[in-house]
């Protein structure tokens, strides 16, 4: 699994990071979410992210299995 967030879709929501802080967090004053593992390993924190990416109004989160 490989995670990233399209900077130019992201709206800064914020749901992701509600979800799955684990992968997703604000950096400073950026309203653009960055992903902090783009390849998680753990299958709980895996289920969290497609749940996160899932939620996104912009669905501008992308996940390759």
């Amino acid at each position: 699994m490989h995670i990233k967030v399209d900077a130019n879709e992201c709206e800064g929501h914020g749901v992701c990071v509600d979800v799955c802080p684990e992968i997703f967090q604000f950096e400073g004053d950026d309203d653009v979410v960055k992903v902090l593992d783009p390849d998680p390993s753990d299958p709980a924190i895996r289920e969290k992210a497609i749940r996160a990416a899932n939620l996104c109004p912009a669905a501008a989160i992308e996940i390759d299995a």
